[in-house]
């Protein structure tokens, strides 16, 4: 019988990156000596303690916020070893980090193109352009935030790793071993991208709420 595939996701992080599959989750980061050293862990849940919450409408919030602390505690891990950042974040640091780029996510994604389109002449007459005018508002901010922070050494740094990681996985999932050489000759674009997702709902709901 032929096995079935693993799906495995995960993300850039600092001289690094994350893989997480169903059962175990590990970050693999470059340290100043030029090795590389890996953390493995296993992958803990709240679904599987609370199975109600892998319903349609709660899984995918439970698995946002879950991505979110993985990904959180991998980019700890990675400064730490990476040789930027003494010690790891504590989790009280860590949910601080996270709510505060929450709010500014809601600032500048929400409140800020909601505001600024109803002050565009002839657009607060019409729910039809107010909606595309917020939407086009938010996608240019989306879009100028990723070319602004693209501009620095470090955030590029780690937009190279994306590459590879998307590499990496292409590599994986067409049952190739995962060398230097298969790897290269992959796509740095994958279709399950996170970024490339985000992307693609905000450019959706342009349209959507329009309508």
């Amino acid at each position: 019988m032929k096995k079935p595939k693993t799906y495995v996701g995960g993300q850039a992080v600092i001289e690094g990156v994350m893989m997480r599959g169903p059962v175990s989750i590990a970050t693999a980061v470059r340290t100043p000596s030029g090795e590389i050293t890996v953390k493995k862990d296993a992958v803990h849940s709240i679904t599987e303690r609370y199975p109600i919450l892998k319903k349609p409408f709660l899984r995918g919030s439970v698995a946002l916020c879950e991505s979110l602390v993985y990904g959180m505690k991998s980019l700890s891990y990675s400064a730490q070893a990476a040789g930027e950042e003494e010690e790891q974040l504590s989790s009280t640091q860590m949910a601080l980090t996270m709510a505060v780029s929450v709010v500014l996510a809601i600032v500048f994604f929400l409140a800020i193109p909601t505001y600024a389109a109803k002050f565009i002449p002839g657009v607060a007459d019409s729910a039809f352009r107010l909606n595309i005018v917020e939407g086009v508002l938010r996608l240019a901010i989306f879009l100028l935030y990723i070319w602004g922070i693209s501009l620095t050494s470090d955030i590029r740094r780690v937009f190279e790793y994306h590459g590879a990681e998307h590499k990496t996985i292409w590599t994986y999932e067409s049952g190739e071993e995962l060398t230097v050489e298969n790897v290269k000759r992959h796509s740095r674009l994958h279709p399950r991208c996170g970024t490339n997702f985000l992307l693609i709902v905000m450019v959706v709901s342009i349209f959507v709420f329009a309508f």
